[in-house]
């Protein structure tokens, strides 16, 4: 029985070592208020899109929920208002697999909100399929809602002193490319529809998030906005609901174990989003509420470029 006791101690122990010295993260320190500043979080109904906006919330922001599933959303809305004590959040529809109704969400904002401080690119998904414009649906909902989205509230941000741009993108960006062949042909990233394919495709989509946010910084340079990207950490969120049942065996129980917590994942979200001083590293890429170093490709400005010039072109801009 001593035994048995000593190896579950261990087990617990080694447990406990590994959750807190790999998975769990930093903490966002800041204490700034919100009061009088606007913030909008796409994929806010859920994770740690819903934990950010819950945040801001308590700081005293108007938090613009911007979602496609508005049951969800409405229900986010009610229980961020009963938990902040802020009747200043609300549930606008936006729809990342539509550029119509990313340019629909975009002319409700502007028509209706005098100013905007907060854009955080928070929505993600791993799903095969297309959008409704025929792009592949990780690399329509990933990159290119959010980049349509970002241009259409750029005059906005820019009229407001000291806005920001946070980009969520993650640590798989590394494992990413961006094959123009195929997104002339295919456009897409990927060329098929399995769930292998779905998994590189994101991998890809994070990739995207980094160059994105790389050549925003460059361009709006001499202004008043900067932007930032990062890797929220290994979390349990819904990002796979759209996974097979074999997958979902597998990783249901590794999220419960190891994985972050909505709250742990929100942390740099929230540190890109509140930290003073951030100015100097527009364009870079955070972890753990820390600069950390992107991939090779992650730091091709050349590459860079001719994704924000190929993504306007399939925007239509």
């Amino acid at each position: 029985m001593s035994v048995l006791l000593s190896v579950l101690v261990g087990v617990l122990a080694a447990y406990v070592l590994i959750y807190y010295s790999l998975f769990k993260g930093a903490r966002c320190k800041s204490n700034v208020t919100l009061k009088g500043k606007t913030a909008i979080v796409t994929g806010s109904n859920t994770g740690i899109g819903k934990t950010t906006a819950l945040d801001l919330a308590k700081r005293g922001a108007r938090v613009i929920l911007a979602c496609r599933n508005k049951q969800k959303a409405e229900a986010a809305v009610y229980d961020i208002r009963k938990e902040s004590g802020n009747p200043e959040v609300l549930y606008m529809h936006l729809d990342l697999a539509s550029l119509t109704s990313v340019r629909g969400f975009a002319e409700t904002f502007l028509k209706s909100e005098p100013r905007l401080d907060l854009l955080i690119n928070n929505a993600g998904l791993i799903a095969s399929g297309r959008t409704e414009d025929g792009f592949g649906m990780v690399f329509g909902v990933n990159h290119l809602g959010h980049f349509l989205l970002t241009l259409l509230l750029l005059d906005r941000l820019k009229q407001t002193e000291h806005s920001r741009v946070v980009n969520v993108s993650a640590l798989l960006h590394r494992l990413g490319s961006v094959d123009f062949n195929l997104l002339n042909t295919l456009k897409d990233l990927v060329t098929g529809q399995s769930y292998w394919h779905a998994f590189r495709a994101y991998c890809h989509s994070k990739l995207c998030n980094v160059l994105f946010t790389r050549e925003l910084a460059n361009r709006l340079e001499g202004t008043s906005v900067t932007c930032y990207c990062l890797h929220p950490g290994v979390i349990a969120t819904e990002i796979g609901r759209n996974m097979g049942v074999l997958q979902k065996l597998f990783s249901v129980p590794m999220s419960k174990l190891f994985f972050l917590d909505p709250e742990g994942g929100a942390q740099t979200t929230l540190y890109c989003a509140l930290q003073e001083g951030l100015e100097p590293l527009s364009g870079r890429y955070f972890s753990s509420c820390a600069l950390q170093n992107v991939s090779a490709h992650g730091r091709d400005d050349a590459l860079a470029k001719k994704l924000w010039e190929v993504s306007e072109r399939l925007c239509g801009l």
